[in-house]
């Protein structure tokens, strides 16, 4: 049963939405056969089509830095990330974790393309220390990931430009620290062959540097692995022409593959 033609449902899973036109084309759901005659609050499990996934930077695992600036210590705590919530919750982890610290100051930025973005200066003066972090963000590309400056004030007072430097400098070592990581609109890819073609099919994915993710023995053998969306139709016909057409392709579905940089 079609979604009715005044509701959307933008990302995998959440919260039904009105429709409408993103990039030309409607985005269109499967919904149960419940389907509720108002269903803007209506929490459910979907499955979108028309999703174009993008190429982005974040980060593989958490990373820290610290620097001190006249006996006040600035400790950032830079996470990844895939949701507002889950920026809030390491943040309000942090604030539980420092409790004794005057200020937890923070950015993050969320989604494929940085859609949403938010800072705080936690009483600070304006400025002085959210924008900063975010800058650090931004400028170093990354998305999909929050970033916390913790400070314990040393009694002195830095000035403006003294805690713009400080949290921008903290910021910045938690990043320079951090293990980066380019995410590739991918397929999760299932390739069923014979026995007498494991091995060439092996031997391809090897040159084309594709780890196989699972391996399946029944009749015939099915490997489970991952490869970038770019790259699909050259696989596809290199492993046709390889096997005499005896191999079968099957596209589980689009995932973000992620590569160290």
């Amino acid at each position: 049963m079609p979604a009715p033609a005044d509701s959307i449902y933008c990302q995998y899973i959440g919260l039904c939405r009105p429709c409408k036109e993103e990039s030309g084309s409607l985005l269109y759901l499967t919904c149960p056969d419940n389907w509720p005659t108002h269903p803007p609050l209506y929490k459910y499990r979907a499955e979108c089509y028309n999703v174009v996934m993008s190429e982005f930077i974040t980060i593989s695992r958490e990373s820290a830095g610290e620097i001190e600036e006249k006996k006040s210590r600035f400790i950032a705590a830079l996470v990844p990330c895939t949701s507002e919530d889950e920026a809030v919750t390491f943040i309000e982890s942090v604030r539980k974790k420092n409790r004794d610290a005057r200020h937890n100051c923070y950015a993050y930025v969320i989604g494929e393309k940085g859609e949403t973005v938010k800072c705080s200066d936690d009483g600070e003066p304006q400025k002085t220390a959210g924008q900063p972090i975010l800058s650090v963000i931004q400028g170093a590309g990354l998305t999909n990931v929050c970033l916390v400056v913790t400070r314990y004030f040393g009694g002195t007072l830095l000035g403006t430009g003294g805690l713009v430097r400080a949290y921008s400098d903290s910021a910045k070592a938690a990043v320079d620290n951090a293990k980066r990581v380019k995410k590739i609109p991918g397929i999760l890819l299932s390739i069923s062959t014979e026995y007498s073609d494991m091995g060439t099919i092996q031997y391809i994915l090897n040159s084309e540097n594709i780890t196989i993710r699972g391996t399946e023995y029944t009749d015939g053998v099915v490997f489970t692995t991952e490869v970038e969306s770019g790259k699909y139709e050259q696989l596809s016909k290199k492993l046709i022409d390889a096997t005499g057409a005896r191999v079968k392709l099957g596209k589980m579905k689009d995932i973000l593959i992620g590569m160290e940089i």
